[in-house]
């Protein structure tokens, strides 16, 4: 494969085939386990050290603004780099097979939860899942705090950010902009304080020229223009209001799959940190707000998202089937595909911003060449977050020890099950996916 002498201008990176970033790419969409730290990982072994298509140093720029967009990283990321390789056409491709292969495995998980959930082997795969499932969001919330909660700063917003959604009732999205506000402030008189937060360790050294390399010009379609912004801006708000506007006209704007369209938009904005800081919200919405979803099934589609590949955040297309599922809003006989178009409107919104965010961003980003100066903000939104995941694992925790109230009778299995997958993934370092297939497996034992 030979160097890249594109100059200044040029349309695409010539030297990189399509249909080998199309096969890449695809190949990605199934073997994403592992979360944000193991895709990325996945994508800097094979394009920056197997491969040389990107440097290191343009890879770590692109993850870096990545990482203060709201939507997951990993999937932005992806679809980052395909756009910088091959246009637009590389970055949809890119984004949308790092999600599809998820999406579908997970529509075929949540329709045999609807139709064989009640079956006493399925039972028990759930029961061992649940407490799993609890540990591995107890292990996020220290994973996260551990690299972030670095002084006393910091600490306290994490602290206060749990007591405010815990006892307060505080909306997520506040405390998010309150803690941005305070970045911004303690970045400025306290700087030593929110320090950025590399994420080098992630990624190792590559020597050897690259393809795309620190040094190569950017190619034209990622050159800045007016005329581009406006273009990107316009279609992804057609993409988003036609669908929702034609919705609300022929269903009613308080119709379960415009509410639903409208909901996941407004999460698709709100999700920085990664999943686990979202879900929250989409816990809070789908389940205590509008009832399109019971606890115990967010916790068996946590626990099924678990075992995808993909993005967690794709557990909202489960949220979405289950609830058009069960809402059946095109009558009894049309359940399934109540499910189905939920659960597509649902990922469909979810997902369109990051698309937007990435062709906006994109330009700027090239053009710079600089490392990003929203680490303050960005540090004490994450801060923030961990407080907020905390109180997601306290909740589910609860939920699934004692699954009749606080006060009630402890579930001894779980418990046993979860002081398992918690000493596992935090003292043993088990991945995730050895912990969920050994949880599955005790609970399909204890069930018979």
């Amino acid at each position: 494969m030979q160097e890249n002498s594109t100059p200044q201008g040029q349309d695409r990176i010539v030297s990189i085939a399509f249909w080998d970033a199309f096969v890449f790419w695809l190949k990605l969409g199934f073997i994403s386990f592992g979360g944000p730290a193991g895709q990325i990982s996945i994508m800097h072994q094979e394009l920056v050290e197997k491969r040389k298509w990107i440097s290191d140093k343009r890879f770590l720029h692109a993850l870096n603004f990545c990482m203060v967009l709201p939507g997951p990283e990993a999937q932005q990321l992806a679809t980052y780099l395909g756009w910088l390789m091959h246009r637009t056409l590389g970055g949809i491709t890119a984004g949308v097979l790092f999600v599809l292969p998820s999406f579908l495995i997970l529509i075929l998980l949540s329709t045999l939860y609807m139709v064989y959930g009640h079956l006493s082997w399925v039972a028990g795969l759930l029961e061992g899942l649940k407490p799993a499932v609890s540990a591995i969001v107890f292990q996020a919330a220290y994973r996260i705090g551990l690299k972030t909660l670095k002084n006393w700063m910091l600490l306290l917003i994490g602290l206060v950010s749990f007591i405010a959604i815990n006892q307060v009732h505080a909306p997520f999205p506040l405390i998010l902009l309150v803690a941005a506000v305070l970045g911004m402030l303690g970045g400025r008189f306290y700087p030593s304080h929110f320090s950025s937060f590399s994420h080098s360790n992630l990624l190792a050294k590559e020597k050897d020229k690259a393809i795309i390399d620190d040094d190569t010009p950017v190619p034209g379609h990622a050159l800045m223009s007016k005329a581009k912004l406006f273009k990107i801006v316009l279609i992804g708000l057609l993409l988003w209001l036609i669908p929702i506007a034609l919705m609300a006209w022929r269903l009613g704007f308080d119709h379960i799959l415009t509410q639903m369209s409208w909901f996941f938009t407004k999460a698709a904005l709100l999700t920085f940190g990664g999943a686990y800081a979202v879900l929250p919200y989409v816990f809070e919405g789908a389940v205590t707000a509008n009832e399109w979803i019971t606890p115990e099934q967010m916790l068996d589609g946590l626990a099924l998202g678990e075992t995808t590949p993909g993005p967690l955040i794709i557990v909202i297309t489960f949220v979405g089937f289950v609830g058009g599922y069960v809402k059946s809003f095109l009558g009894p006989e049309m359940q399934w595909v109540s499910g189905l178009l939920a659960a597509f409107a649902v990922t469909w919104f979810t997902f369109l911003p990051s698309f937007v965010f990435i062709f906006l961003g994109g330009p700027f980003i090239e053009a710079t060449h600089k490392e990003l100066k929203l680490t303050a903000p960005l540090n004490a939104m994450t801060a923030a977050i961990v407080g907020v995941i905390l109180n997601l694992a306290f909740f589910l925790g609860l939920h699934v020890l004692m699954p009749q109230g606080v006060g009630s009778g402890l579930n001894s299995f779980a418990a046993i099950v979860f002081i398992a997958s918690l000493l596992a993934l935090i003292v043993f370092k088990q991945s995730v996916i050895r912990v969920i297939l050994f949880s599955s497996l005790m609970g399909c034992a204890f069930q018979f």
